[in-house]
């Protein structure tokens, strides 16, 4: 059962965690953000204010929201608390040690890890039947999938818990069975990218093409059929086809790609650097984010008003 107004405790008010606050205090539950760093707190209230903005949402929802330099403070009476530390797995076991010893017994602590085992995050948590992932997608208050990953048999109570109250904040969460590295949305995104980057490496075309082909070609069916319903459309008969004459093909480079890692050593890191796989200049970069942004959160708005408890939320009682 989910409560209607929760205490949850966010750690770490950095991209993902300030997003993630927003969502349910927008939601009617009260907020801890706790962030070791002092400017991450003093600039909370103008990058939330940021999303209200966005979403065109009542700003009056910031309120519930504070901000927090002591972690015991933060999350004493949290009901669920939520990780949001950058992907350092060292960094991410001492604050699930700290967690356990501060939070309420029957809090649930969830790691927004996008590829780290949960097991390996919590190793050095004894009570680990509360310990979930929960991770969220860049950002999370315009992406609605969550992925909430079950470690063992004993974790599916805790499972089902965070599955309810996400989903009643308006989030779409999927439930992984198996504790794997990259979880379901990762391994698939990043065994797209192999076959790209590889593709660019063997001079089958450059990376302009690679990005043309994906969003004009079968990228923009993506979003309303998923590949294994795709391939129920056209029949599996049809993909098994493909498969026997393509499968053997693909690349299968053991480890990260040579052309990936020797950008990287160039100093070659996209468009932070006007340099990746592609070239950009700062305004085309600037372009490219600003559009990014625009599409989903006209889609996020589109959601919400379609969604019988659109309402309900804007005025903090749980849509579900």
């Amino acid at each position: 059962m989910v409560k209607s107004k929760s205490n949850i405790a966010v750690i770490g008010a950095g991209l993902m965690g300030h997003g993630i606050a927003f969502m349910f205090a927008r939601a009617g539950h009260a907020v801890n953000v706790f962030d070791p760093v002092q400017e991450a707190r003093d600039t909370l209230p103008e990058r939330l204010r940021g999303i209200a903005e966005l979403l065109q949402a009542d700003r009056a929802c910031i309120t519930r929201i504070e901000a927090c330099a002591d972690l015991q403070g933060t999350v004493r009476i949290a009901d669920f608390v939520i990780e949001a530390a950058p992907e350092k797995v060292a960094l991410k076991q001492q604050i699930f040690a700290d967690l356990e010893r501060l939070a309420p017994a029957a809090a649930i602590l969830a790691t927004n890890t996008s590829v780290i085992p949960i097991r390996e995050v919590s190793r050095s948590v004894s009570g680990r039947q509360r310990v979930v992932g929960a991770h969220f997608w860049n950002p999370p208050y315009l992406v609605p999938l969550v992925e909430v990953v079950q470690m063992e048999a004993e974790n599916l109570p805790a499972v089902r818990r965070t599955i309810a109250l996400l989903r009643s904040v308006g989030w779409k969460p999927v439930h992984v069975k198996r504790d794997i590295p990259g979880f379901i949305g990762n391994r698939l995104q990043h065994a797209l990218k192999r076959e790209a980057i590889a593709l660019v490496a063997d001079g089958v075309c450059d990376a302009e093409t690679v990005d043309e082909v994906v969003k004009l070609g079968f990228g923009s069916r993506l979003a309303v059929l998923g590949p294994l319903e795709q391939s129920d459309l056209v029949g599996l008969n049809l993909t098994l086809d493909i498969h026997e004459v393509l499968i053997r093909h693909l690349d299968c480079t053991p480890g990260p790609h040579p052309l990936l890692i020797d950008l990287v050593r160039k100093g070659h890191l996209g468009m932070r650097t006007g340099q990746g796989f592609r070239t950009w200049t700062p305004e085309e970069a600037q372009a490219v984010q600003r559009r990014f942004k625009q599409f989903l959160a006209d889609a996020a708005r589109r959601a919400a008003q379609a969604s019988p408890a659109a309402t309900e939320r804007d005025e903090g009682v749980p849509g579900e």
